[in-house]
Protein backbone atom coordinates (compact mmCIF):
# COMPACT_ATOMS: atom_id res chain seq x y z
CA UNK A 1 0.00 0.00 0.00
CA UNK A 2 2.86 2.20 0.99
CA UNK A 3 4.63 1.81 -2.56
CA UNK A 4 1.29 2.42 -4.39
CA UNK A 5 0.98 5.75 -2.36
CA UNK A 6 4.47 6.96 -3.25
CA UNK A 7 4.12 6.15 -6.79
CA UNK A 8 0.60 7.90 -7.02
CA UNK A 9 2.18 11.39 -5.05
CA UNK A 10 4.91 10.77 -7.82
CA UNK A 11 2.77 10.46 -10.72
CA UNK A 12 0.95 13.18 -9.50
CA UNK A 13 4.21 15.63 -9.06
CA UNK A 14 5.12 14.53 -12.45
CA UNK A 15 1.73 15.90 -13.76
CA UNK A 16 2.41 18.99 -12.02
CA UNK A 17 5.58 19.54 -13.25
CA UNK A 18 4.85 18.40 -17.07
CA UNK A 19 1.53 20.97 -17.14
CA UNK A 20 4.03 24.11 -15.40
CA UNK A 21 6.41 23.07 -18.63
CA UNK A 22 3.64 23.12 -21.17
CA UNK A 23 1.70 26.12 -19.72
CA UNK A 24 1.08 28.27 -22.97
CA UNK A 25 1.66 32.21 -22.66
CA UNK A 26 0.26 34.07 -21.78
CA UNK A 27 -1.26 33.08 -18.22
CA UNK A 28 -1.32 36.34 -16.11
CA UNK A 29 -1.61 39.67 -16.41
CA UNK A 30 0.34 41.66 -18.78
CA UNK A 31 1.99 45.10 -17.99
CA UNK A 32 2.90 47.36 -20.95
CA UNK A 33 5.94 50.34 -19.16
CA UNK A 34 5.29 53.61 -20.37
CA UNK A 35 7.99 55.90 -19.46
CA UNK A 36 6.14 58.85 -19.79
CA UNK A 37 3.08 60.39 -18.52
CA UNK A 38 -0.34 59.31 -19.76
CA UNK A 39 -1.72 61.24 -22.91
CA UNK A 40 1.14 61.38 -25.92
CA UNK A 41 1.41 59.53 -28.86
CA UNK A 42 3.40 56.13 -27.79
CA UNK A 43 1.10 55.84 -24.50
CA UNK A 44 -2.04 55.92 -26.48
CA UNK A 45 -0.88 53.67 -28.65
CA UNK A 46 0.74 51.33 -26.39
CA UNK A 47 -2.92 51.62 -24.81
CA UNK A 48 -3.99 50.12 -27.68
CA UNK A 49 -1.83 47.46 -28.15
CA UNK A 50 -2.33 46.35 -24.36
CA UNK A 51 -6.49 46.01 -24.87
CA UNK A 52 -6.45 44.41 -28.44
CA UNK A 53 -3.71 41.79 -26.67
CA UNK A 54 -6.51 41.46 -24.12
CA UNK A 55 -9.52 40.75 -26.13
CA UNK A 56 -7.54 38.20 -28.16
CA UNK A 57 -5.93 36.20 -25.64
CA UNK A 58 -8.17 36.65 -22.50
CA UNK A 59 -5.66 37.91 -19.55
CA UNK A 60 -5.41 41.58 -18.42
CA UNK A 61 -2.93 43.68 -19.98
CA UNK A 62 -2.51 47.21 -19.17
CA UNK A 63 -0.34 49.98 -19.53
CA UNK A 64 1.63 51.20 -16.48
CA UNK A 65 3.12 54.88 -16.83
CA UNK A 66 6.58 55.15 -14.84
CA UNK A 67 7.57 59.10 -15.61
CA UNK A 68 10.40 60.82 -13.98
CA UNK A 69 10.99 60.01 -10.16
CA UNK A 70 13.83 57.72 -9.40
CA UNK A 71 16.05 55.71 -10.84
CA UNK A 72 18.34 58.05 -13.55
CA UNK A 73 16.23 59.32 -16.74
CA UNK A 74 15.10 55.71 -17.53
CA UNK A 75 12.96 54.61 -14.30
CA UNK A 76 10.75 52.50 -16.58
CA UNK A 77 13.54 50.87 -18.26
CA UNK A 78 14.98 50.02 -15.00
CA UNK A 79 11.65 48.40 -14.30
CA UNK A 80 11.84 45.96 -17.20
CA UNK A 81 14.90 45.24 -16.75
CA UNK A 82 14.89 43.91 -13.56
CA UNK A 83 11.63 42.32 -13.87
CA UNK A 84 11.71 38.55 -14.95
CA UNK A 85 12.22 37.75 -18.52
CA UNK A 86 9.00 36.22 -19.22
CA UNK A 87 7.28 38.53 -21.42
CA UNK A 88 4.67 39.58 -18.40
CA UNK A 89 6.56 42.97 -18.44
CA UNK A 90 7.58 44.81 -21.51
CA UNK A 91 8.96 47.89 -22.38
CA UNK A 92 7.54 50.93 -24.65
CA UNK A 93 10.73 52.93 -25.20
CA UNK A 94 11.83 55.57 -27.04
CA UNK A 95 15.58 55.89 -29.16
CA UNK A 96 17.45 56.68 -25.79
CA UNK A 97 16.31 53.38 -24.32
CA UNK A 98 17.99 50.95 -26.60
CA UNK A 99 20.65 53.00 -27.84
CA UNK A 100 22.56 54.59 -24.91
CA UNK A 101 20.50 53.75 -21.85
CA UNK A 102 23.37 50.98 -20.86
CA UNK A 103 26.27 53.98 -21.38
CA UNK A 104 25.24 56.24 -19.04
CA UNK A 105 26.01 55.11 -15.40
CA UNK A 106 23.10 52.73 -14.87
CA UNK A 107 23.88 49.19 -13.45
CA UNK A 108 20.43 48.12 -13.86
CA UNK A 109 20.67 48.71 -17.63
CA UNK A 110 24.26 47.68 -18.27
CA UNK A 111 25.47 45.42 -20.06
CA UNK A 112 22.62 45.54 -22.94
CA UNK A 113 19.51 43.88 -21.23
CA UNK A 114 16.94 44.22 -24.04
CA UNK A 115 15.64 43.30 -27.69
CA UNK A 116 13.40 44.76 -29.43
CA UNK A 117 10.36 43.23 -30.75
CA UNK A 118 9.68 45.86 -33.39
CA UNK A 119 9.19 49.73 -33.47
CA UNK A 120 6.02 50.97 -34.51
CA UNK A 121 5.64 55.23 -34.11
CA UNK A 122 7.98 57.58 -35.60
CA UNK A 123 6.87 61.46 -33.43
CA UNK A 124 6.15 64.13 -36.38
CA UNK A 125 8.43 66.33 -35.22
CA UNK A 126 9.11 69.21 -37.39
CA UNK A 127 10.79 72.76 -37.57
CA UNK A 128 8.11 75.46 -37.50
CA UNK A 129 8.04 79.40 -37.95
CA UNK A 130 5.25 81.79 -38.35
CA UNK A 131 3.83 82.36 -41.56
CA UNK A 132 5.54 86.01 -41.97
CA UNK A 133 8.38 85.03 -40.86
CA UNK A 134 11.27 86.50 -43.45
CA UNK A 135 12.09 82.94 -44.22
CA UNK A 136 10.48 79.76 -46.23
CA UNK A 137 13.16 77.33 -45.94
CA UNK A 138 16.02 75.99 -43.58
CA UNK A 139 18.79 77.51 -46.58
CA UNK A 140 16.63 80.82 -46.30
CA UNK A 141 16.74 80.46 -42.12
CA UNK A 142 19.92 80.06 -41.81
CA UNK A 143 20.95 82.96 -44.52
CA UNK A 144 18.43 85.42 -42.26
CA UNK A 145 20.19 84.02 -39.03
CA UNK A 146 23.85 84.55 -39.82
CA UNK A 147 22.80 88.30 -39.55
CA UNK A 148 19.93 88.07 -37.10
CA UNK A 149 18.80 87.12 -34.02
CA UNK A 150 16.83 83.75 -34.27
CA UNK A 151 15.41 81.88 -31.18
CA UNK A 152 14.52 78.29 -30.83
CA UNK A 153 12.31 76.75 -28.95
CA UNK A 154 12.37 73.06 -28.00
CA UNK A 155 11.27 70.36 -25.60
CA UNK A 156 14.76 70.00 -24.15
CA UNK A 157 18.49 70.27 -24.88
CA UNK A 158 19.31 66.25 -24.46
CA UNK A 159 16.04 65.13 -27.04
CA UNK A 160 17.30 63.90 -30.04
CA UNK A 161 15.33 65.97 -32.14
CA UNK A 162 16.58 69.15 -30.98
CA UNK A 163 20.56 67.96 -30.92
CA UNK A 164 19.97 67.74 -34.54
CA UNK A 165 18.72 70.78 -35.11
CA UNK A 166 21.80 72.37 -33.35
CA UNK A 167 23.87 69.83 -35.02
CA UNK A 168 22.12 71.25 -38.65
CA UNK A 169 22.80 74.93 -37.89
CA UNK A 170 26.85 74.46 -36.70
CA UNK A 171 26.81 72.07 -40.26
CA UNK A 172 25.23 75.11 -41.99
CA UNK A 173 27.32 77.26 -40.80
CA UNK A 174 25.20 79.36 -38.52
CA UNK A 175 24.36 79.94 -34.82
CA UNK A 176 20.70 80.43 -33.28
CA UNK A 177 20.79 83.36 -30.91
CA UNK A 178 19.24 81.81 -28.75
CA UNK A 179 17.33 78.61 -27.28
CA UNK A 180 15.13 77.81 -24.32
CA UNK A 181 13.35 74.54 -23.32
CA UNK A 182 9.30 75.21 -22.93
CA UNK A 183 6.59 72.36 -21.52
CA UNK A 184 4.41 73.30 -24.64
CA UNK A 185 5.10 74.11 -27.95
CA UNK A 186 2.63 75.07 -30.26
CA UNK A 187 0.76 77.76 -31.90
CA UNK A 188 0.58 80.09 -29.25
CA UNK A 189 4.04 79.58 -28.80
CA UNK A 190 4.82 81.81 -32.32
CA UNK A 191 1.95 83.92 -32.01
CA UNK A 192 3.09 85.09 -28.41
CA UNK A 193 6.61 85.86 -29.88
CA UNK A 194 8.12 83.36 -27.38
CA UNK A 195 9.90 82.07 -29.74
CA UNK A 196 11.06 82.64 -33.97
CA UNK A 197 11.04 79.06 -34.82
CA UNK A 198 9.61 75.83 -33.06
CA UNK A 199 11.17 72.11 -32.37
CA UNK A 200 7.88 70.70 -32.08
CA UNK A 201 5.67 67.96 -32.81
CA UNK A 202 3.27 68.44 -35.84
CA UNK A 203 0.00 66.98 -33.71
CA UNK A 204 0.34 70.76 -31.68
CA UNK A 205 0.75 72.90 -34.75
CA UNK A 206 -2.34 71.22 -36.79
CA UNK A 207 -4.90 73.33 -35.47
CA UNK A 208 -3.11 76.62 -36.79
CA UNK A 209 -1.25 74.50 -39.65
CA UNK A 210 -2.52 77.21 -42.65
CA UNK A 211 -0.88 80.01 -40.62
CA UNK A 212 2.57 78.58 -40.06
CA UNK A 213 5.32 77.36 -41.92
CA UNK A 214 6.75 74.12 -41.60
CA UNK A 215 10.50 74.31 -42.81
CA UNK A 216 11.63 70.54 -42.20
CA UNK A 217 10.58 67.55 -40.27
CA UNK A 218 12.93 65.40 -37.93
CA UNK A 219 12.49 62.05 -38.91
CA UNK A 220 12.88 59.64 -41.35
CA UNK A 221 11.04 59.86 -43.80
CA UNK A 222 8.78 62.46 -45.45
CA UNK A 223 5.59 63.27 -43.08
CA UNK A 224 2.71 62.60 -45.67
CA UNK A 225 0.35 65.84 -44.32
CA UNK A 226 3.60 67.51 -45.49
CA UNK A 227 4.82 65.88 -48.71
CA UNK A 228 6.61 68.83 -49.94
CA UNK A 229 8.48 69.37 -46.82
CA UNK A 230 12.28 68.02 -46.30
CA UNK A 231 13.54 65.96 -43.67
CA UNK A 232 16.46 67.10 -42.23
CA UNK A 233 18.45 64.26 -43.01
CA UNK A 234 17.78 65.32 -47.14
CA UNK A 235 19.00 68.43 -46.21
CA UNK A 236 21.63 66.85 -44.44
CA UNK A 237 22.87 63.11 -44.67
CA UNK A 238 24.76 63.09 -41.24
CA UNK A 239 21.38 64.24 -39.43
CA UNK A 240 19.42 61.23 -40.73
CA UNK A 241 17.79 60.41 -37.40
CA UNK A 242 14.32 60.64 -35.90
CA UNK A 243 12.53 60.01 -32.71
CA UNK A 244 10.88 56.86 -32.74
CA UNK A 245 9.42 54.21 -29.53
CA UNK A 246 9.09 50.39 -30.03
CA UNK A 247 8.21 47.20 -27.74
CA UNK A 248 11.25 45.75 -26.24
CA UNK A 249 11.86 42.72 -24.00
CA UNK A 250 14.74 41.24 -21.80
CA UNK A 251 16.80 39.37 -23.68
CA UNK A 252 16.24 36.14 -22.34
CA UNK A 253 12.47 36.44 -23.24
CA UNK A 254 11.32 33.00 -24.51
CA UNK A 255 10.47 32.56 -28.41
CA UNK A 256 6.85 32.01 -27.88
CA UNK A 257 6.11 35.26 -25.75
CA UNK A 258 7.86 37.29 -28.05
CA UNK A 259 5.86 35.63 -31.03
CA UNK A 260 2.48 36.68 -29.73
CA UNK A 261 3.42 39.78 -28.69
CA UNK A 262 4.73 40.82 -31.86
CA UNK A 263 1.70 39.19 -33.37
CA UNK A 264 -1.08 40.82 -31.64
CA UNK A 265 1.52 44.12 -31.41
CA UNK A 266 1.49 44.43 -35.23
CA UNK A 267 -2.23 43.85 -35.79
CA UNK A 268 -2.96 46.38 -33.80
CA UNK A 269 -0.52 48.94 -35.60
CA UNK A 270 -1.74 47.75 -38.97
CA UNK A 271 -5.68 48.43 -37.86
CA UNK A 272 -7.91 51.06 -38.95
CA UNK A 273 -8.18 53.04 -35.83
CA UNK A 274 -4.48 53.09 -35.48
CA UNK A 275 -4.54 54.33 -39.08
CA UNK A 276 -7.29 57.30 -38.30
CA UNK A 277 -4.97 58.14 -34.99
CA UNK A 278 -2.04 58.08 -37.36
CA UNK A 279 -4.29 60.87 -39.61
CA UNK A 280 -5.21 62.99 -37.32
CA UNK A 281 -2.31 63.65 -35.49
CA UNK A 282 0.54 63.05 -38.33
CA UNK A 283 2.33 60.61 -35.92
CA UNK A 284 4.06 57.89 -38.66
CA UNK A 285 2.56 54.15 -37.94
CA UNK A 286 4.33 51.62 -39.01
CA UNK A 287 5.91 48.10 -38.10
CA UNK A 288 9.44 47.44 -38.38
CA UNK A 289 10.48 44.14 -37.28
CA UNK A 290 12.93 42.53 -34.73
CA UNK A 291 15.83 41.92 -37.17
CA UNK A 292 15.07 45.25 -38.72
CA UNK A 293 14.71 47.38 -35.13
CA UNK A 294 17.94 46.21 -34.19
CA UNK A 295 19.96 47.30 -37.20
CA UNK A 296 18.71 50.57 -37.02
CA UNK A 297 19.77 50.75 -33.72
CA UNK A 298 23.05 50.61 -34.70
CA UNK A 299 22.58 53.01 -37.25
CA UNK A 300 21.02 55.15 -34.91
CA UNK A 301 24.09 54.94 -32.43
CA UNK A 302 26.71 56.23 -34.96
CA UNK A 303 24.81 58.62 -36.27
CA UNK A 304 24.18 59.91 -32.53
CA UNK A 305 27.90 59.56 -32.03
CA UNK A 306 28.20 62.06 -35.46
CA UNK A 307 26.17 64.42 -33.76
CA UNK A 308 27.86 64.64 -30.16
CA UNK A 309 30.85 65.49 -32.41
CA UNK A 310 29.46 68.20 -34.43
CA UNK A 311 28.66 69.85 -31.30
CA UNK A 312 31.64 69.35 -29.35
Amino acid sequence: MKKIFAAAVLGASVLCAAGTAIAEYPEKPVSFIVPWPPGDLEDVLTRMIAEDFQEKHGVAAAVINKPGGGGGPFPGAIDVATADADGYTVGSFVIAVPAIGHNIGIPELAPEKFDPLGIFLTYPFVLVASKDAPYSSMAELGEHAKSNKVVLGHFGAPLPPTRATMAFAKNAGFEWGSDAAFDMLDCNSLASGDADVINTTLQLVMPCLDDVQVLASITDERIALLPETPTLGELDPELNLALWNGLFVRKETPADAREKLIESAKATIMSERAKEFAANTGALLYWQDAEASAARIVEDRETLGKINAILE
